[in-house]
């Protein structure tokens, strides 16, 4: 490794594996390393990216509040999962399946309305269209009778 450190790599596991394996030269074990260390570089920006979001947003205090409340409880919760969605003001566990048995409710009842709705759509077409002919016919009977 006293090699590649003079030529300015760092010394890792991953790099002597690469280098090692392809012998001598190495250069590609060199280049993919240069690969890997850009990747990490770029990962840890993102990461370090997001956490200033979620500092900028709040999310981070709240969630520290949270969980401060949580260690500071002298009686834990049953669920710490539904403490912290109910201090985070989410619903309880059983709020939200009453929330999703009221929504699968009204999605029949709106499915039943939109169904009426189709069929009186259909009987007002069939009603203009047999005001048309009914119409046309009349209109037509007028014209004969003036011919005559």
């Amino acid at each position: 490794m006293g090699l590649l450190s003079t030529l300015g790599w760092k010394s890792s596991p991953y790099l002597f594996s690469f280098t090692h394996s392809l012998g001598k030269n190495g250069s590609f074990g060199r280049i993919w390393w240069q690969f890997d260390d850009l990747k990490t570089m770029e990962r840890e920006a993102k990461k370090e990216s997001f956490r200033k979001y979620l500092e900028s947003s709040g999310v981070l205090d709240a969630l520290t509040k949270v969980l401060v409340a949580l260690y500071e409880e002298n009686d834990k919760p049953s669920s710490a999962l539904e403490f912290v969605q109910q201090k985070l003001g989410g619903p309880s566990i059983s709020d939200y399946e009453k929330l999703q048995a009221e929504k699968s409710d009204l999605q029949m009842k709106y499915d039943e309305l939109l169904e009426v709705h189709r069929e009186t759509c259909r009987q007002l077409e069939e009603l203009r269209c047999l005001k048309v002919s009914t119409n046309k016919d009349f209109a037509d009977g007028d014209k004969q009778k003036d011919g005559l």
